[in-house]
């Protein structure tokens, strides 16, 4: 498996990258090549500095960094040799087979879109984050890859997820449900109602396990493994989770300092915040796959420790290696024909 790795754009600088690159040359044992994507002069200390030398490791040269101040699409215009085009070429090109960026999403997913295109019968990729809980880790897509969404990108979305969660998370059979501000057929608006009708549809053809309607106190009760929705509604409910997440941990730590007692009933109890802040950790998952490119393309997080990049790298290549783009082909195909003409009726109704 040959992967290409974007090691200029995260917040933390290249070092970061390349000892999570190193990490994954050491445990990921079906990697045959990674391309480290960046300025040449810098990699090539970072390397010396953290004594990795292995073969199959080879630096590609990219002049330019694409940072998270750039607007994406004017960036991509002006800077052509930045590390994330670069590293997309090499996957355009068949020198790869997996794309690893912590690098700004809005370029991340506009250069894949533009020079990876979508699978056969995706109509639009989607950012696909893995939300940690106490039970079950569930997918929610879009993440925010694009604000706008039609019933049949939602619906594929759901047939997209579903394929990740059970394919490279291991559930047997991932319950989709989409967000909604109720469970009642009847509740949402035009676009989560013709939604609902699609992937009821898609359910009955045996495609995906659709369980209806969610809403948000239902993501972590172990209701639904595959949360679908619009990238813009996705994006606040992922970046409402990390925050309260961070937020949480800071306020039972000042809690906890307010008295000795408190201190000692913490310090009794310190291995259940261990286990509880371990599995709250993003940095377990690595960074959030855009499904239903050419290529497999997992997004970082811009401030991603080496423990994620690595964590990314892995997921990345397990999902190259269960050939879960063919699988999404198929599945989609199967919709499409099981559908036929209530796709583009229910899109119809939107407009």
């Amino acid at each position: 498996m040959r992967v290409a790795v974007d090691a200029m754009g995260g917040d933390h600088g290249p070092g970061v990258v390349v000892r999570g690159v190193q990490r994954a040359l050491a445990s990921v044992y079906s990697i045959s090549k990674i391309y480290l994507v960046g300025d040449r002069a810098t990699l090539k200390r970072e390397l010396e500095e953290c004594g990795c030398n292995d073969p199959r490791l080879e630096i590609c040269h990219a002049s330019q960094v694409l940072t998270m101040e750039d607007k994406p699409v004017d960036a991509l215009r002006h800077k052509k040799d930045c590390s994330i085009a670069r590293a997309v070429e090499l996957v355009k090109g068949g020198l790869a087979q997996v794309l690893v960026s912590p690098g700004n999403t809005g370029g991340v997913v506009a250069a894949t879109h533009i020079r990876l295109r979508p699978l056969k019968g995706v109509e639009r990729p989607a950012i696909a984050a893995v939300i940690p809980a106490q039970n079950n880790s569930f997918v929610l897509l879009d993440a925010g890859g694009f604000i706008d969404s039609r019933p049949s990108h939602l619906m594929q979305y759901g047939i997209m997820g579903s394929v990740y969660s059970r394919e490279v998370l291991g559930y047997n059979k991932p319950r989709v449900g989409v967000l909604n501000i109720g469970t009642e057929v009847v509740k949402g608006n035009e676009l989560t109602r013709e939604t609902f009708e699609l992937l009821s549809k898609v359910d009955k053809a045996g495609i995906v396990h659709f369980i209806g309607n969610v809403e948000g106190h239902d993501l972590f009760e172990n209701h639904v493994d595959v949360v679908v929705c619009d990238g813009f509604l996705g994006n606040v409910v992922l970046k409402t989770c990390e925050s309260f997440g961070r937020h949480l941990l800071r306020w039972i730590q000042t809690e906890i300092s307010r008295s000795p007692t408190r201190v000692i009933g913490a310090l009794l109890a310190q291995g259940v915040f261990k286990s509880i802040k371990r599995g709250m950790d993003p940095d377990n998952v690595g960074g959030a796959p855009l499904l239903g490119l050419n290529g497999a393309v997992m997004k970082s997080h811009g401030s991603a420790s080496e423990r994620a990049i690595f964590n990314a790298i892995r997921l990345g290549v397990r999902a190259a290696n269960q050939n879960i783009n063919q699988i999404i082909i198929d599945e989609i195909a199967m919709a499409a024909d099981a559908l036929g003409d209530a796709i583009a009726a229910a899109n119809s109704r939107m407009n």
